[in-house]
């Protein structure tokens, strides 16, 4: 299946995207939908013949603890409600600690790079087949961008996609500037990765923009798509056309006009690699031993590589590495645990102040943790937009504060109820307005349940009469 040209559906740009015109397909962030309903906007797309896929962000495949069924039969219900073709994960994890370590369990609340390790490997191939036999339609997992680097690592990015397609039949979601983040931030060439990657698993691909501050690439997807991005993409265009391609904009959300150009360079940057690539297939005899393999077409006007979603191909009995005398289907004895002790060491030092593992760059934990921190607090702001109202800007220095000693272990609602619970128990705000309506917010998302009606009513007249 072709899934075209998409882009990412936000609430709030849901209008936008439905004006837009050409759209093939859109993606949603899975966690931000109900499992038995849907908002109008994605029932009027769907009924236009829009595909919509789910795209999961808190599996964390890639962590040492196995999926969490609960997790996982809510992506499936996802699924089943929107009739998607497949479904999208990260190869990232995104908590640590617990049982496997017997310590706290700490949640980043964001994609964290795993080690590219055998260990890892072995640990993020099981994972997925837990995932692929849990959910109805096909997994394809994404790529991510990194900040750090993990030492002592045994695959290229390219080589350990490879081996997990290999042995696991997944597909792969390419997200271009996520390479290219990692070509800044780790001197990773994204040709060599391409290069090395089966890029006939591709299921589609991602295209977002970014920022450069002092070296390093932030991936922000509040941006608009850069050149060097768009080079990326047509490397990847150069090797394969993608069953599909998908712009990806999380924040900053410009007008539907700006996003229709967006769409329409990458249509551009497509099409043009699309005719670079044929001008240079036919300028190599075929008799020539510069000629890929891949530019002989399979059939008459077929295009070098599959355009189509390709079939999950079985786990094979050898990936071309020495594995011990392990079965090719389990982690080795220990890869949980050892993996389980790496990441929680990682986690710790980014959001507990924990003393930086061996062998990390000092210079870019602090960076990570910084960012870790302004996104709990730019998330918290978006989960209770009262929060920033009560405290005005007081509430970013009084968040990363709290954030610089209260790692999170829940969600970001709980993560509001924590912080709000910080300010209440340490003295509270020294503007009694903002004091009651700090204490009533509390009181409204902590008791047995929400206050009733004339409650609300008799808290917004007194909070006038007091000058609000």
């Amino acid at each position: 299946m072709r899934l075209g040209i998409g882009i990412g559906w936000r609430p709030e740009i849901a209008a936008e995207v439905e004006a837009l015109t050409g759209i093939d397909w859109v993606e949603a962030v899975a966690e931000n939908l109900c499992a038995d309903h849907l908002p109008g906007s994605l029932v009027r797309l769907r009924e236009r013949g829009v595909t919509v896929v789910p795209h999961g962000v808190s599996l964390g495949l890639g962590g040492a603890d196995r999926p969490d069924p609960e997790r996982l039969a809510g992506l499936a219900a996802r699924a089943e409600l929107l009739g998607t073709p497949l479904v999208t994960e990260h190869i990232a994890f995104v908590r640590a600690g617990g049982p496997l370590t017997a310590s706290p369990r700490l949640e980043a609340g964001h994609l964290l790079p795993v080690p590219r390790t055998r260990d890892a490997l072995d640990v993020l191939c099981e994972n997925v087949r837990i995932a692929q036999d849990a959910l109805p339609v096909p997994l394809a997992l994404e790529n991510i961008a990194a900040l750090i680097s993990w030492p002592d690592e045994e695959l290229t990015e390219g080589q350990f996609l490879a081996e997990l397609v290999e042995r696991t039949g997944v597909r792969l979601l390419i997200d271009v500037a996520n390479l290219h983040t990692n070509h800044v931030n780790r001197g990773e060439d994204p040709a060599k990765a391409l290069d090395e990657l089966p890029v006939e698993a591709i299921a589609y691909v991602h295209v977002a923009g970014g920022v450069e501050k002092d070296g390093v690439w932030h991936d922000t997807h509040a941006h608009p798509v850069t050149a060097p991005v768009l080079d990326v993409l047509a490397e990847l265009r150069s090797r394969v056309d993608p069953p599909g391609v998908l712009l990806e904009r999380d924040d900053a959300f410009p007008p539907g006009a700006e996003l229709a150009a967006e769409l329409e360079t990458i249509r551009g940057t497509l099409r043009s690699a699309a005719r670079a690539g044929t001008v240079a297939r036919a300028a190599v005899p075929p008799s020539s031993p510069a000629a890929p393999a891949a530019a002989a077409p399979a059939a008459a006007g077929a295009p070098a590589a599959s355009s189509a979603l390709p079939t999950p191909s079985a786990p094979s009995a050898s990936s071309g590495n020495e594995r011990d005398t392990e079965p090719l289907g389990a982690p080795r004895p220990g890869a949980r645990d050892r993996t389980a002790v790496a990441q929680t060491a990682l986690l710790s030092a980014l959001v507990a102040g924990t003393p930086a593992p061996e062998g990390f760059d000092h210079r870019r934990l602090r960076v990570q943790s910084r960012a870790l921190a302004a996104k709990r607090a730019d998330v918290v702001a978006k989960v209770a937009p009262e929060l920033p109202e009560i405290l005005g800007d007081g509430y970013r220095p009084a968040f990363l504060s709290y954030a610089r000693s209260r790692p999170m272990n829940g969600g970001y609602r709980r993560d509001a109820m924590e912080f709000v619970e910080r300010i209440l128990v340490s003295g509270g705000l020294p503007d009694p307005v903002a004091q009651r309506r700090l204490t009533h917010w509390w009181e409204d998302r902590s008791g047995p349940r929400p206050p009733g009606r004339t409650t609300r009513l008799v808290r917004a007249a007194r909070a006038v009469l007091v000058g609000k």
